[in-house]
This record gives structure tokens, sequence and C-alpha cells, in this order.
């Protein structure tokens, strides 16, 4: 074999070996290895700080015995309030020992808001109906089509959880109307932006409030959501490849955007369950948000 041969297939060898060392380790790091992300979000002119730590999309896993891990990052953040954006376990978990264990520890740092993801109903619906009651019990406040008002990090709040979509089909025209919404999600919306709080909807899904003219017509100052995974598999400059009702390499995934009148932010979450491929390139994230809002009183 020639010396010219030999270099070419050495350099495809450590091509090969290099590629392969890349993609096992985006998968671990993809399961195992927790960031921190900040984001700045601006919603009033008040000035104070409201600290908010959002995670979503645990799906059972575990961070360490009991989520020790987790728990100490997020403790380490100080934050004001901790919302559990939905999908802690899965559908078809035989009991909902992860998030009430979670729910448990977390309370010792702050207050701990949670919605509902797609899996806490299918569990719900098929495992045990005593979900809502037994995260309450953990010491969790359970929101769904419910609001609290609050006052946290300086801030007058109005916090509200909604898994429905903001939105229902127009019959005469098909489209995606907000007020052609099933009358008790038009109900609890007309009532949630009812106010000169800041008003804050946890909602599992971005697309809740993504489709139609939900935007428009919901005054709602911020969505937090999770559910899409950061599209699960992140292919560099490309992005996230999948996002639920969005589809393929979705729009609205990951980070901070302007959506009509509302702000909506969507965290890639911290696990997954059982799709087609494993996370990669997109590592467990724990969001802290400060948001700037109206002075509390």
């Amino acid at each position: 074999m020639s010396r010219k041969k030999k270099r070419v297939l050495t350099a495809a060898a450590v091509l090969m070996i290099s590629a392969a060392v890349y993609v096992l380790g985006s998968l671990w790091v993809s399961a195992n290895y927790l960031v921190v992300r900040k984001y700045e979000v601006h919603a009033g002119s008040a000035g104070a700080g409201l600290k908010v730590v959002v995670i979503g999309d645990l799906h059972d896993h575990e961070f360490g015995e009991d989520n020790e891990k987790l728990v100490e990052k997020i403790a380490e953040q100080e934050p004001d309030l901790i919302l559990l954006d939905g999908d802690i376990l899965n559908g078809d978990s035989s009991s909902a020992e992860v998030p009430v264990n979670l729910i448990a520890r977390l309370k010792e740092t702050a207050p701990v808001y949670y919605a509902l993801g797609n899996h806490e109903i299918t569990y719900m619906e098929q495992v045990d109906s005593r979900l809502t009651e037994e995260l309450t019990s953990a010491g969790a406040v359970v929101l769904d089509k419910e609001y609290v008002d609050l006052e946290a990090g300086g801030v007058s709040i109005r916090l509200g959880g909604m898994y429905a979509y903001a939105f229902g089909p127009d019959r005469k025209t098909g489209e995606n109307r907000a007020l052609a919404a099933p009358a008790d999600t038009v109900a609890f919306l007309r009532e949630f932006q009812d106010t000169d709080r800041l008003k804050i909807m946890m909602s599992h899904r971005p697309d809740s409030f993504i489709f139609g003219d939900a935007s428009e017509v919901w005054d709602v100052d911020l969505v937090v959501s999770a559910h899409d995974h950061g599209g699960q598999v992140v292919l560099p400059f490309l992005g996230g490849m999948y996002g639920g009702d969005q589809g393929w390499f979705p729009p609205y995934i990951h980070g901070l955007y302007q959506i009509g009148k509302i702000q909506l932010f969507v965290t890639s979450g911290l696990g997954t369950n059982r799709e087609l491929v494993p996370r990669f390139n997109n590592p467990p994230e724990i969001a802290v948000l400060t948001i700037d809002g109206g002075a509390a009183g």
C-alpha cells in the first residue's frame, strides 16, 4: 500500500472516530448534563426584577437520587417562583413518585406552581385520576383553567395555567379563531385578562397560542411553554427538527419570541419519553427568567 493511500485511510479513520465520539458525547450530554440558561423578559416599566425558574418535560427522568442535582441547581438560582410546565411524568408511569418527590424538595426553595401537560392528562385518564390531589398534597399549586393573584419579586402577578388551545375552528370559515374556542376556555381567558397585574400563563404547548388569531385577541403578557423538547434533535445551522403541531423545523421551540401581542417563552425541557430518536445536541435545560413588571401594591 502506498504512503499516500495510507494517509488517506488514516485521515478517514480519524474522521470516523471523531464523528462517533461527537455523536456519543452529544447523546450523553443531551440526557445527563444540566445547563442553566438565563433570559431577560421585559413586560413592564417599573423595573422590579422577578426571578422565575421554568422546567418542563422531565418525563420521569432523574438527575441523581431523587433528582438531587436538579434540585440543587434550581436552589442555586434563588428564584422567587418555580414553574413546572407539564410532562414531569409519563402517561404510562406506574405512579407519580417522581413529580411528588420533586415538588416536596423544590418547595423548600420557592413556591411551586404546576401546569398540566399531555402526559399528565393521559396519566389521569389511564392510570390514576387523583394526580392533581397528589401534586397539591406534595406542595404545588396546580393550575388548569385556573389562576392565582400573587406578589413576588416586587411584582403583582396573575399566574394562570391552561392546557387547552386558546382558539377553535370557526364553523363558517374553518379557520382557527380565538373566539371560536370552547365556551369554558373563552370564559376563563376573558376573566384571566381582566386585571392590571402582570399576566403570565403556563401553557404546556406553545401551539396553544401561536395559531390563528389567539395572540392578537387574548391579552396575556407572557406565555410560558415546554412540550417540544427544543426540537428533540438539534442540527447545526438548522436548529430543532420537530415540534408538535408546528411540524418539521418549527419556528417556536426554544427561547423567547414576540407573537402578536404576546411574548412567548419555550423551554427545551429536561428529558424525553419514547420518541423515535433520542435528544441530540440538546442538553437538559433549567430556564431562569428575570422579568420586569409592574410594581407590587
